[in-house]
């Protein structure tokens, strides 16, 4: 009896917790879809497009992936990316600015990404 309700409290905690994430990060997008505030790349009066046009996160961080890594330039190691409702996140440390800004700017550049956050730093700098 006692393992019965304690499974149900687990389970219930992780149903709120992911329930919680999941509304800030629709809040997010929301917030910032179509304007250029907090997301670089996310131009204004840009709208989304329909559901059933856009790919879901999974796929479309393969796409990113697949398409931002193609050459040797940006170290694939180095560098983390997820994506929460169309909005990549990028992780990791880069060695100069100016491969950050490439990173991003041809992130920004792959079709259906809404917006990007950069949370990369450079070597030898201590990430925020």
């Amino acid at each position: 009896m006692f393992k019965k309700l304690l499974f149900g409290a687990a389970a219930a905690g992780a149903i709120a917790w992911l329930s919680k994430n999941q509304e800030t990060a629709k809040r997010y997008v929301e917030r910032y879809s179509g304007q250029a505030k907090g997301i670089a790349g996310a131009a204004p009066g840009v709208s989304r497009p329909p559901a059933e046009e856009r790919l879901n996160d999974p796929a479309l961080a393969q796409k990113v992936e697949s398409e931002v890594f193609r050459d040797d330039e940006i170290p694939k190691d180095k560098i983390n990316l997820n994506v929460e409702y169309g909005v990549v996140y990028l992780r990791g440390e880069l060695p100069d600015r100016e491969l950050m800004d490439k990173l991003v700017a041809r992130t920004r550049k792959v079709e259906g990404v809404q917006g990007v956050e950069n949370l990369t730093h450079l070597a030898g700098s201590q990430a925020s």
